[in-house]
């Protein structure tokens, strides 16, 4: 008697959460190297006048510069950030879903490489930010967090669930 030996895949959509975080850590990284090599020491340059500019800065912080002194602390929820995401990923069925995932993933995989790999050292890295546009200043990571994010809650809104399958709708028995 044969044993059929099976091969464990990933599905589409898990496989697709992957690939768009690979490319956004790539091209944030690329990003972040050229503007390292391309501004510092530089004064600001203007894109859209004061609207956008692009200007280097380290954040050791969260968003808005919050929790500075608490690097290690927001390694690790980098890390648990990758952990979760990853393992919810794992579910989807939905290509929606999959492209916010993997938009999320990819911003959180990227801020977790600075934080471990970039001065002042191991695990108190700074993130490089260099898209001034008014009060904050930012990277492609981040932007690509904020859409992920804004991307699942619109799923949310609209009752489209990970699985891709719209929810079934029971027929009133007294219609």
């Amino acid at each position: 008697m044969a044993v059929e030996q099976s091969t464990v895949r990933p599905s589409r959509p898990f496989a697709l959460v992957l690939v768009l975080a690979a490319a956004l850590v790539a091209v944030d990284q690329l990003t972040k190297w050229w503007a390292v090599s391309a501004l510092t020491g530089r004064a600001p340059v203007d894109v859209i006048g004061d609207l956008i500019q692009l200007r280097l800065t380290y954040n050791p912080g969260a968003a808005f510069s919050i929790a500075t002194g608490y690097t290690w602390v927001l390694t690790l929820f980098a890390a648990a950030g990758v952990i979760a995401i990853t393992w919810f990923a794992r579910r989807v069925r939905s290509r929606a879903w999959a492209v916010g995932l993997g938009l999320m993933l990819g911003g959180a995989a990227t801020h977790l490489g600075d934080r471990l790999l970039r001065e002042p050292g191991f695990a108190r890295g700074h993130v490089v930010d260099f898209i001034d546009y008014g009060p904050f200043v930012g990277n492609v990571a981040d932007i690509a967090l904020v859409l992920g994010v804004a991307l699942l809650l619109v799923l949310n809104l609209r009752d489209i669930p990970m699985t891709g399958r719209a929810p079934e709708v029971e027929a009133d028995p007294t219609a």
